[in-house]
């Protein structure tokens, strides 16, 4: 059980940083960063190779990169099909793959969320970090396009309250209620 829990640990995590990297491809088109940024080299060499073969069939709307969105579901769901598969293949079960399948997409749907979710708490939590300690560092810039979004609407209703701005503690608190209803909706996630 020890190295089916190892093997769990590094398939997640693997699967992690190429959704992290796809999530984080989209949210750029979507608040357009110019591609010549320090961070896009990165996250394009992670996310090409998935990426652009899905561009033919799924062309972007609205501002939203959905190549990059649908790259990020389908990484999950077949981690999700990998899991679930050894999970029945060690109980010893066969439920059929019309079962494995119906029972990886909602997976592989919340799985996503919440790793918009931790995305977004990253990107909001460096931005701050770096506002305090290196306000002037190029990566500053991208992290604030890139939060600005979502903290902006907080901005206009919150006041700063001694110059110290409360948009991001706000934030972290909605993401956070977020991911308690996910937690009850799906339960064991």
């Amino acid at each position: 059980m020890l190295l089916i829990d190892i093997l769990r640990l590094v398939l997640e995590t693997a699967a992690s940083l190429v959704v992290f990297c796809l999530l984080l491809r989209a949210l750029m088109q979507w608040v357009r960063i110019h591609p010549n940024n320090p961070l896009s080299p990165f996250i394009f060499s992670m996310t090409d190779w998935l990426v652009k073969p899905l561009r033919k069939g799924v062309p972007g709307y609205g501002g939203v990169d959905w190549a990059s969105v649908l790259g990020a579901f389908l990484v999950s769901f077949v981690l999700h099909m990998v899991l679930v598969g050894l999970s029945v293949a060690l109980s010893r079960s066969s439920p059929g793959v019309a079962a494995l399948v119906t029972f990886s997409i909602p997976l592989a749907i919340f799985w996503v969320i919440r790793n918009i979710a931790y995305l977004l708490m990253g990107i909001v939590l460096v931005q701050v970090v770096l506002s305090w300690v290196n306000p002037f560092s190029p990566m500053a810039a991208i992290l604030n396009e890139l939060s600005r979004p979502f903290l902006e609407p907080l901005r206009r209703v919150l006041p700063s309250i001694g110059n110290v701005d409360l948009s991001p503690l706000v934030f972290f608190l909605i993401l956070q209620i977020v991911m308690m209803v996910l937690q009850r909706v799906m339960p064991g996630f």
